[in-house]
């Protein structure tokens, strides 16, 4: 399986000649899409088959970041925005049938458009816990400021899109929600001791069964006080592989936001060697990723056998 060790975004509604070169010379290992690459249906659909065109795969990996609420890139479609994570949380813990009922119909509807245009995997669900005094890009993005809530409700989340054949991406692991600024523009730096992040924001993680995780672009002392958990060996291998026990895929965040404070080419390769598997690069700049696709290896055997799995699953 010769894929290159990326994910990257595209600029528009319909592929650019570009584009077209990068997918066939340097094969990534997948493409996510995003409002601006979105017109209505038929469009999508027309994108997504064009892309697999190119790829020669009937399974390759298009992923769309369609938390509901503020991330809802679907809204060209079907409206999500009223439906935010932090809205099914507050309602189970209201009415558990009625949030039961509700949420099923929106996952299935979720699922429904996804399954239409063949979009394979869905960047839910977000598995951070609310907490007070930290920064609002999270929070109602979470499901709840309880850890138990959150990961009864994500796994649920993760239950559901199984069901419809379509693999999820638990994040921001090992957990953003202590995170004081928002790191698409700044460094959060979170210096809580290990008992109360193992005890609160790491418990939702440790119980997923997804495909795939995303890391938080964020600091922790108390493990590692100098690089972020995506550049931090010591955070993925202690953290997010053993006391978590994820074994699944792990893919950066997005290398082109500013928390990550190195140059772009530096910020993949010290994610790679640090225990990513997977780099995200989300913006659609075309001379960032044809400069990226130069340096970014090709997957690794584990990467490789975890794909087969996922390919399996689809089947």
């Amino acid at each position: 399986m010769r894929r290159k060790a990326i994910i990257f975004g595209i600029r528009g509604t319909k592929l650019t000649p570009e584009e077209r070169y990068l997918l066939k010379t340097e094969m990534p290992w997948g493409i996510i899409l995003f409002s601006r690459n979105i017109k209505n249906l038929f469009q999508l659909k027309y994108l997504i088959k064009d892309i697999r065109g190119i790829i020669k795969g009937k399974n390759y990996p298009i992923l769309i970041d369609q938390e509901g609420g503020s991330v809802s890139r679907l809204n060209k479609i079907i409206d999500f925005s009223l439906f935010s994570q932090g809205y099914f949380g507050k309602l189970y813990k209201q009415d558990k049938k009625v949030f039961t009922h509700r949420y099923n119909i929106y996952i299935d509807k979720v699922c429904d458009i996804l399954k239409k245009v063949g979009i394979n995997i869905n960047t839910v669900p977000v598995m951070d816990v609310q907490r007070k005094k930290s920064h609002n890009v999270i929070g109602k993005r979470s499901f709840s400021a309880d850890p138990i809530i959150v990961s009864k409700i994500g796994n649920l989340c993760i239950n559901l899109y199984k069901k419809n054949k379509i693999a999820t991406v638990i994040k921001h692991i090992p957990g953003h929600g202590l995170a004081k600024c928002d790191s698409h523009y700044n460094l959060p730096v979170i210096k809580a001791k290990k008992t109360e992040l193992i005890n609160k924001d790491f418990k939702p993680f440790r119980s997923c069964q997804s495909f795939f995780a995303m890391t938080a672009h964020v600091i922790y002392t108390v493990y590692d006080p100098i690089y972020t958990v995506t550049h931090s060996k010591i955070v993925i291998d202690n953290v997010i592989r053993k006391h978590i026990g994820f074994k699944g895929i792990l893919i950066s965040d997005d290398i082109s936001m500013n928390a990550l404070k190195y140059e772009l080419k530096d910020n993949a390769i010290k994610a790679i060697d640090a225990g990513c598997n997977l780099i995200l690069h989300c913006n659609g700049n075309i001379e960032e990723v044809s400069k990226l696709v130069k340096i970014i290896p090709t997957i690794d055997k584990f990467t490789q056998k975890k794909t087969s799995h996922f390919y399996k699953f689809l089947r």
